[in-house]
């Protein structure tokens, strides 16, 4: 069954010592307020998916159509909104917030993020060319990307040509990532490997698609939830900024 996936953010790497003593390096990504800000039904819009948001932002810096949003879904404001498709059985109710024990450890997810941005690189760094020969006849050309274009015929130079230019700020999904430790409490997901993004970047974690989980790791469907507040512990909802 297709689970929904959670929003996150990269913390930093680490590494984590197993029970053999071997050293694993992993990538902590930190859960914190997620919560379905919308659901999308097959009836309504063609397709089923969860809406969900995460992080703290201030009203101030929300547009209009989206305080409407959030204020319909009775929850507040989020910076990072994403949708992730799920089957029909798999949606959840709006409002519900999402814990870390989604994911369990042993099993493989996809996490998806932007890279770092280099700015403008050249032929070498960017596609790993191998550059001209360091001997003689090169002059100062060494790191060029040798010849570019054809002679009267075609005349020009094909698009998606491989040269020098700006390196970074893709979109890059990072397959078959083992969770290696869930600690539910502070929200964190510990990931053998790196993950793409700069430090406190957002990604989206999903089961990976590839390796499915072993049946025996009962992963929690639709969702693992936290449980609500009690009644006395609630804040205040006519509380005044002073």
């Amino acid at each position: 069954m297709l689970r929904s996936g959670l929003i996150a953010q990269k913390v930093g790497m680490t590494r984590v010592f197993t029970d053999e003593g071997e050293h694993v390096p992993v990538t902590v990504l930190r859960i914190d307020d997620v919560q379905v800000v919308a659901q999308r039904t097959v009836e309504a819009d063609g397709y089923s998916a969860v809406q969900l948001g995460a992080g703290k932002i201030k009203t101030k810096n929300v547009t209009k159509p989206m305080r409407g949003h959030f204020a319909k879904a009775k929850v507040e404001p989020k910076r990072k909104v994403v949708e992730f498709r799920v089957d029909p059985q798999g949606l959840i109710e709006v409002g519900a917030e999402l814990s870390a024990a989604h994911f369990v450890p042993g099993q493989f997810v996809d996490v998806t993020g932007t890279t770092i941005g280099k700015g403008f690189a050249g032929a070498m760094k960017r596609w790993n060319f191998g550059g001209l020969r360091a001997t003689h006849g090169v002059s100062v050309s060494h790191r060029s990307h040798g010849s570019t274009g054809n002679r009267q015929d075609p005349g020009k130079t094909f698009k998606n040509k491989k040269m020098a230019g700006h390196l970074g700020v893709e979109q890059v999904t990072t397959q078959n990532l083992k969770v290696v430790r869930i600690d539910e409490d502070q929200g964190l997901i510990l990931v053998k490997g790196s993950v793409p993004g700069h430090e406190g970047a957002w990604v989206m974690v999903r089961d990976a698609v590839k390796r499915p989980a072993p049946k025996d790791l009962n992963l929690p469907f639709p969702a693992a939830l936290k449980a609500s507040a009690p009644s006395g512990d609630a804040p205040a909802a006519d509380a005044q900024e002073g």
